[in-house]
């Protein structure tokens, strides 16, 4: 199964942090038909999703976000095209919020 794997540093701090995922989690229900599950925690969240063909987590924490994602046979064909449309989704969410790239 190919995997995507993308991390965004951020100065967020945590309480921003979890609306800019609780947006990314809507937007992935919404335009991808996604299964989305946030898990809150003390010092960080996880956003887990899934649905027919992929599965994974966005790990939300005061400074960075990590995506992982494992792509299933029929979606793997076209692993970097949904790594391209995942980075520009977050990367436009976090567009002058104090984002960087790693």
């Amino acid at each position: 199964m190919p995997d995507i794997k993308i991390h965004r540093e951020h100065t967020l701090g945590l309480a921003k942090a979890r609306k800019v995922a609780l947006k990314w989690a809507e937007d992935a229900e919404k335009k991808f038909d996604m299964e989305c599950t946030i898990l809150e925690g003390d010092d960080s969240d996880t956003v887990e999703f899934k649905r027919s063909g992929v599965n994974g987590q966005l790990h939300v924490a005061a400074d960075h976000f990590e995506l992982n994602a494992k792509l299933g046979f029929l979606l793997g064909a076209f692993a970097k095209t949904i790594e391209s449309e995942i980075e520009k989704n977050l990367d436009a969410m976090l567009a002058g919020k104090g984002a960087r790239r790693k």
